[in-house]
């Protein structure tokens, strides 16, 4: 499986570090897959969802967000509405490089930043999400003890998976702006939910919201007892075949 290195600039300007795997022949449609919040392209999941969609002629671009992994520029200037950017702007380098992405993908905080990309993205023809909050501020509840310092001193320094991450204030008032459940019902592409009904991260209320609010076509599959970041190999594995199967139907 050929796997090229890239960079291109983010929303905010900083270089973005992405990676590109591709069929060995010429692939029939590429993908954009967005990491979880303060995760990065070369989780585990990832990794075996490209694997599964590589194998069916499908290129797969991952990128780490701006100041995560190794990509540039600040954390703590980032938001939920940057992130979306940078989504925008990865798929605008695909556009130009390869061909526009017809398929997005996107694992907690990202799958619910696909679902708000999507309208800015023409080509896309389907998306797929993992975990996804139906509400971005929901990610709050990851910090919820440090928020009332981020309100009072307009920032704090939070634990998340074991580092320290820098929040503003700005990040909350943006993720408390967002209107997902509309952005979902106007999606107009095909929709699949993957969510496990034992998330301690995303409880799987989010996915019922998220499938009540959208338009057929949709699809719901239950990931059983699978972990949030779904570390298990054999969890990942499930849910990378089954969005590739699922694509079939929807891409060239």
């Amino acid at each position: 499986m050929p796997s090229q290195q890239a960079s291109f600039p983010g929303a905010h300007g900083a270089m973005l570090a992405a990676r590109l795997d591709a069929p060995d022949g010429p692939a029939r449609a590429c993908a954009l897959f967005a990491h979880c919040f303060t995760c990065g392209k070369d989780i585990f999941a990832a990794g075996q969802i490209a694997n599964a969609l590589v194998e069916r002629g499908i290129a797969v671009m991952r990128f780490d967000f701006t100041g995560l992994g190794h990509s540039d520029g600040e954390f703590a200037n980032t938001n939920f509405s940057s992130n979306v950017g940078d989504l925008v702007a990865a798929a605008g380098w695909l556009r130009r490089e390869r061909s526009a992405p017809a398929l997005l993908i996107g694992h907690s905080l990202g799958g619910a930043a696909v679902l708000a990309a999507a309208a800015s993205v023409p080509e896309v023809r389907a998306v797929a999400t993992i975990g996804a909050p139906s509400d971005p501020s929901h990610v709050t509840g990851l910090f919820r003890e440090h928020v009332p310092e981020i309100e009072a001193r307009g920032e704090a320094l939070v634990q998340l998976a074991g580092r320290p991450f820098r929040i503003r204030r700005e990040f909350l008032t943006d993720a408390a702006e967002q209107n997902l459940g509309e952005k979902v019902a106007q999606l107009g592409r095909a929709l699949l939910i993957l969510h496990s009904p034992v998330d301690e991260t995303v409880a799987i209320g989010n996915a019922t919201a998220l499938f009540v609010n959208a338009r057929h076509p949709k699809s719901f599959v239950s990931l059983d007892d699978a972990d949030h970041l779904l570390r298990r190999r054999s969890d990942a594995i499930y849910a990378a075949n089954l969005i590739a199967a699922w694509s079939e139907r929807y891409l060239p």
